[in-house]
């Protein structure tokens, strides 16, 4: 579906962009006519505004009342036919009318791209794959959130997937709309709609004098908010009358209906189907589309970029057989993709060896998976033991499955963390409590280690009985390069200097506080991961660097002077993040973990309620962004502030007891539905979590359920 949404996409792109701008313009023009134009409201008779106009010219030929709710008369008093701007409450002249050449060659652009026939095919076109955008950008949203009832759950991911979710939820119904009106509009222009063939009879006038048309009776009933079109005797003889209701004939001399034609039914859908995607009459509902529109551009920008970093990290691969034919199954949970890389590589091993394999993100697992022969897991660990992006929804959606597949589970981590590999462990027990067979035991990778990597496929060869060599190359990040125009040195008097440290350049890249700043630090091909206090906004990217003992990046950054330069890329970091909204936040962190929770405070333009703890060693010597954070409190971007210095003369805490120290107060905000981020060295966040588990316990949750839904997220390192 993912794939065929996409095709769909990049088939219409270009048209669409055309029609929807176009039709965002459009939608501005019932508002401008509801401001220019008397309103057309209903309490007049049709009788009464022709016996208005007929009064002030020496032949009235016709009486329309536009799409776009306008009122004109047709004339001629001698000077050749003329048509005016009537107000349809009296009849009154409202001097010449004019279509509007722009408006008319908009139009004209939204309807055939100026080209006739064949343009209104190509629009036809757009119509029908707006459509299947819709539908399936319906479903693909909707199983990512969890099904159709959790619509309207906040969307994770990255700001372009966000953006892309959002504006897609928010202009949906709008899109539905005129693409299904569009279809209908274009079936009815190339005639493929049946038609019911009514006529009205020939009929004849009674011949006599002409009354005064306020007295014709066949004209006082209907109502001026009726009528479309009236037209004058002519050569016919009689009133030509067309409303709502359908097409009649009026005699001029009694008043006499003559005749009636109801309107067919593929009338009344033509004109439900114009009403409603040209918005004629509604203008309210006209801008309410033309913002739905106007959202098209953007949907395509994010849309393209979402494809393009899919195809780059190989969620589609060449090689990647149909998940229903494929013998081998190969699934992937990354948070930053380097996984998909290893994977890639395993792929390519194997359909060297005529294996059939298909690749796919743990997330997508389902039926159409069991009929491969062998599943491999190859997945990381999101922080201290959590599921990263891509496997969130792994466990679940397993639980769900009736097969015993030979199976083998890779996990990649860093040792340095005390969950090494902990998710990729958890997959591992899920398959032997379910008995499924083990092609090879659970084997953990250290830091991306290509030789590791190679040893575990050699063994997976002698499983599957051929020689299996993969060579994974690591694809190197595309980097840029900083300048530092910035920096202030902290903690030097107690032998912990941390710096802050501001870099720009011509052009930054896309991020937000929280996300990841990657320095390549001189001799060594491996990036170290810093998180980001300030947004692309902001017109810097700003990290916090704690100097290690034997560092590496550290003392490189720290030995840096302004208008030196790094190389760097920004890694986004989409589950550390405030949610949408304004529930509370609670920021807890320690020294340089402050950094991306001082980015949040910065961000919080809205006034949101944020309740920030945070600890460090001397408040006389590393009491980061004390000044700033003043301000914030100031300007009622924080709402309280709570500090603990390990080293203080006076008292000596940690923050985790400033934590235990407000349990009423968070336990409160909890029950509001507050949001908890930390962020900080992994001790800290271990005496962090039991404490706020206990204060937690009396409300029956506890961190793990928070965890769930969203409403307790770590970035430790």
């Amino acid at each position: 579906m993912r794939r065929f949404h996409a095709i769909a996409a990049l088939a219409v792109a270009l048209l669409l962009l055309v029609v929807a701008s176009t039709g965002a313009l459009l939608s501005l023009q019932p508002a401008l006519n509801r401001v220019a134009d008397p309103a057309l409201t209903p309490g007049v008779s049709v009788a009464q505004l022709a016996d208005a106009v007929a009064a002030r010219h020496v032949r009235v030929d016709a009486i329309r009342i536009g799409r776009d709710g306008a009122a004109t008369a047709s004339f001629n008093d001698g000077a050749g036919r003329e048509t005016e701007l009537i107000d349809p409450r009296s009849g009154e002249g409202l001097g010449a009318y004019t279509a509007s050449p722009f408006f008319r060659f908009v139009t004209d652009l939204h309807r055939s791209f100026l080209l006739g026939d064949g343009g209104r095919v190509a629009v036809a076109l757009t119509a029908l794959g707006l459509l299947a955008l819709s539908l399936t950008g319906f479903a693909l949203l909707a199983r990512s959130l969890g099904g159709v009832r959790k619509m309207f759950r906040p969307i994770r991911g990255d700001r372009t997937r966000r953006l892309h979710g959002e504006i897609g939820r928010l202009a949906l119904a709008g899109f539905l709309v005129s693409s299904l009106t569009g279809v209908v509009l274009a079936a009815m222009t190339f005639d493929l709609v049946p038609s019911s063939n009514r006529e009205a009879p020939d009929v004849s006038a009674s011949g006599g004098p002409a009354a005064p048309i306020r007295t014709l009776s066949g004209l006082t009933a209907v109502d001026v908010a009726d009528l479309k079109l009236l037209k004058f005797p002519g050569a016919s003889g009689v009133f030509l009358m067309r409303s709502d209701a359908g097409e009649a004939t009026v005699d001029p001399a009694t008043g006499a209906v003559l005749s009636f034609v109801v309107t067919a039914p593929e009338v009344r859908m033509e004109q439900w189907a114009l009403a409603l995607h040209g918005a004629h009459g509604l203008w309210a509902f006209a801008l309410l589309l033309g913002v739905c529109s106007a959202g098209a551009p953007v949907l395509g920008a994010t849309g393209l970029l979402l494809w393009r970093r899919r195809r780059a990290h190989g969620a589609t691969m060449p090689e990647n057989a149909a998940a229903e034919i494929a013998d081998t199954i190969i699934f992937v949970g990354s948070e930053n993709n380097s996984t998909w890389g290893f994977a890639k590589s395993l792929s390519r091993a194997l359909a060297a060896k005529n294996f059939g394999v298909h690749v796919a993100a743990m997330n997508e697992v389902g039926p159409r998976h069991l009929r491969a022969k062998r599943w491999l897991i190859l997945t990381s660990t999101y922080g201290d033991g959590a599921a990263p992006t891509s496997a969130k929804k792994f466990l679940e959606r397993l639980a769900g499955l009736d097969a015993r597949i030979p199976v083998a589970v890779l996990g990649f981590g860093d040792r340095n963390f005390p969950q090494f590999c902990g998710y990729a462990q958890r997959v591992a027990e899920a398959f032997s409590s379910r008995v499924w067979p083990l092609l090879l035991p659970m084997k953990r990778i250290d830091r991306r280690s290509p030789q590791e990597f190679a040893q575990w496929a050699r063994g997976l060869g002698d499983a599957l009985g051929c020689a299996l060599v993969v060579e994974h190359i690591a694809e190197r990040p595309e980097t840029q390069d900083l300048e530092l125009i910035g920096r202030e040195i902290y903690g030097e008097a107690v032998g912990a200097p941390v710096a802050i440290l501001r870099f720009a350049a011509p052009i930054l890249p896309e991020f937000a506080a929280g996300d990841l700043l990657a320095v390549q630090p001189p001799g060594s091909d491996m990036p170290r991961f810093y998180s980001l206090a300030s947004s692309t906004r902001d017109g810097m990217a700003e990290i916090c660097v704690r100097l290690q003992a034997g560092g590496l990046c550290s003392t490189f950054l720290h030995g840096l002077t302004p208008g030196e330069r790094i190389a760097a890329f920004v890694r986004h970091n989409p589950s550390f993040r405030p949610a949408n909204g304004f529930g509370p936040l609670i920021l807890i962190g320690a020294g340089a973990g402050i950094a991306p929770l001082a980015g949040f405070v910065r961000a919080n333009h809205a006034g949101r309620p944020v309740h920030l703890y945070w600890g460090g060693r001397s408040p006389a010597s590393d009491f980061l962004y004390e000044h700033e954070l003043a301000q914030s409190l100031a300007d009622r971007r924080l709402t309280t502030l709570r500090t603990a210095f390990s080293r203080h003369d006076g008292a000596p805490a940690y923050v985790q007891d400033r934590v235990a120290a407000d349990a009423h107060s968070l336990r409160a905000l909890i029950a509001e539905e507050a949001q908890i981020l930390v962020c900080g060295g992994r001790d800290m966040a271990h005496a962090v979590r039991e404490t706020l588990d206990r204060i937690v316990r009396p409300l029956g949750l506890d961190l793990a359920t928070l965890r769930t839904h969203g409403r307790y997220l770590e970035d430790v390192f």
